[in-house]
């Protein structure tokens, strides 16, 4: 998986994930849905970054957050959810 430093910013209701990569920003936005719940709504890589498990990243990043938070997600983007369904080892989350 991709190697780089993510950074999270959260306030009030919501979020998001972000990278600079290359010269690319990077992000994926959440809302909390409530104290316990991450409801994962957008993610995007730039073009010139795709192949390269950049947005893989940033949701193995919110999985980790997620456990170590006692926080479940509810993936609402539609990358989020196949990437959820493709990592059986990150569902405990759902």
């Amino acid at each position: 998986m991709a190697e780089f430093p993510i950074e999270r910013e959260e306030q009030g209701e919501g979020g998001r994930y972000h990278a600079c990569i290359d010269g690319h920003e990077v992000e994926m936005t959440y809302r909390l849905a409530d104290a316990s719940t991450m409801v994962i709504d957008h993610t995007f890589v730039a073009p010139a970054l795709r192949g390269r498990q950049v947005g893989e990243a940033l949701v193995a990043r919110s999985v980790a957050d997620a456990r170590r938070e006692g926080r479940r997600i509810v993936p609402v983007c539609s990358f989020v959810k196949a990437q959820l369904a493709r990592h059986r080892d990150w569902q405990d989350v759902l």
